[in-house]
């Protein structure tokens, strides 16, 4: 019993961690509360049944990457294993161009340890399911709200699943790509779309 304790403690101080730290951050286009996409992102991660540590760090992939909070501070709090995921999870400049950014996150994946892909792939099959169920709300429109034409997100995407399939290993990672996979053809799929 300690165990569960003690290990349901450590999720919800990492949702209360990573909430106060994106407090007052919203999704992109949305009056959503940012704190909904990292928590997705561990419910995807702890459905698969990946490990504490993964769904852990998870919860805190985009704190260091988004807000003051730093790596160290991740570090202290939750131990240098989920800090490491996060920091090898983490876009290193955000002022570089989209295009850059994205080529070093497949580049990444080419070499990423397991529970760096698997944060990795929870993170982009949440950001695509958002964008599907943005598009039923939005239509066309959505895609001013990026900062990439939709064609360049198309091709991230898809470069994504290529990416992620070349290093699948294990049953969690396999079923994370095929559930990306699914929702990267239900948005980019049907050339009519717009």
């Amino acid at each position: 019993m300690t165990d569960q304790r003690h290990h349901s403690d450590i999720l919800f101080d990492a949702v209360e961690f990573a909430a106060k730290a994106h407090r007052g951050q919203f999704r992109k286009g949305i009056r959503v509360p940012y704190i909904v996409h990292p928590i997705r992102v561990a419910e995807i991660l702890a459905r698969h049944d990946c490990s504490q540590t993964v769904v852990v760090a998870g919860i805190l992939h985009d704190v260091a990457e988004d807000t003051p909070r730093t790596l160290r501070d991740i570090e202290r709090r939750f131990g240098r294993k989920v800090a490491s995921i996060v920091e090898a999870a983490s876009e290193r400049d955000k002022s570089r161009p989209w295009k850059e950014r994205k080529e070093e996150t497949l580049q990444r994946i080419k070499t990423a340890p397991l529970e760096v892909l698997l944060v990795e792939c929870a993170d982009k099959l949440d950001n695509i399911r958002s964008i599907r169920e943005d598009y039923g709300r939005m239509g066309g429109d959505l895609w001013d709200k990026f900062n990439a034409p939709k064609e360049s997100q198309r091709w991230y995407f898809e470069s994504l699943v290529t990416a992620f399939r070349s290093r699948t290993h294990g049953k969690a990672l396999s079923s994370l790509v095929t559930d990306l996979e699914f929702e990267v053809q239900n948005v980019f799929g049907d050339e009519d779309t717009e």
